[in-house]
C-alpha cells in the first residue's frame, strides 16, 4: 500500500529529528536480503539500542537536507536503510559491519559521525573500535591493575612468612 504524503512527510520530519540528535548513523543497501534475514537485522538494532529505518532516495535525500548534509545520493544503488544510534557512535557500525560479513548483499555507502558525513571505508575502521561499554572496562582495569599488583606484592610476602613459619613447624615435630 503506497504511503500518502501526510504520512511520508511525517516519516521525513521523524527521522530528520532523529539524525539531527543521533551520535552515529550507517547508511547501507539492504534490498535483496530475505525477510527473516531482514528481522535478524532489526532485533540486533534492538538489542542495542540502535534505530533502523528503511527510506526510498527521494525521502532519505530530504531527511539529510534536512538535517544539514549535502550528499549525492545518486551514486548509491539499490534501497537505503539508516541505522541510527542514539547513545554510542559506534553501535551502528559495528552492527552494519558484522551482518555484512554473513550477508554479501549489505553494502555500506557512508555514515554520519560528529556531524559530518563518512565513507564506507570510515565506517568500517569505526566498526572495528571497541565499544563504549569495552572501553570502559578497559579503563577500570587499567586504573585497577595497579593496585591489584601492590595487593599481590604485598600478600606474597605475607605468604613467604607463613610458608616460613610452616617449614620451622614441620622441622620441629
Amino acid at each position: 500500500m503506497a504511503k500518502s504524503r501526510q504520512t511520508k512527510e511525517q516519516h521525513v520530519q521523524e527521522l530528520t529529528e532523529w539524525l539531527k540528535t543521533a551520535k552515529g548513523a550507517v547508511l547501507a543497501n539492504f534490498q535483496g536480503l530475505k525477510v527473516k534475514e531482514s528481522e535478524e537485522l532489526r532485533q540486533q538494532c534492538r538489542d542495542q539500542n540502535v534505530s533502523y529505518s528503511a527510506s526510498k532516495k527521494t525521502l532519505l535525500k530530504k531527511i539529510l537536507i534536512n538535517a544539514g548534509y549535502d550528499v549525492d545520493l545518486k551514486n548509491f544503488d539499490g534501497g537505503i536503510a539508516v541505522v541510527l544510534g542514539q547513545e554510542d557512535e559506534v553501535s551502528p557500525a559495528q552492527i552494519v559491519a558484522n551482518f555484512a560479513k554473513k550477508h554479501e548483499l549489505v553494502k555500506i555507502f557512508g555514515g554520519v559521525l560528529e556531524g559530518k558525513f563518512i565513507d564506507a571505508a570510515k565506517v568500517a575502521e569505526l566498526a572495528k573500535v571497541p565499544g563504549r561499554q569495552e572501553l570502559y572496562a578497559r579503563l577500570v582495569g587499567s586504573i585497577n591493575a595497579p593496585v591489584s599488583g601492590l595487593v599481590n606484592v604485598l600478600a606474597g610476602n605475607l605468604r613467604g612468612l607463613v610458608n616460613v613459619l610452616n617449614a620451622v613447624k614441620n622441622a620441629k615435630v
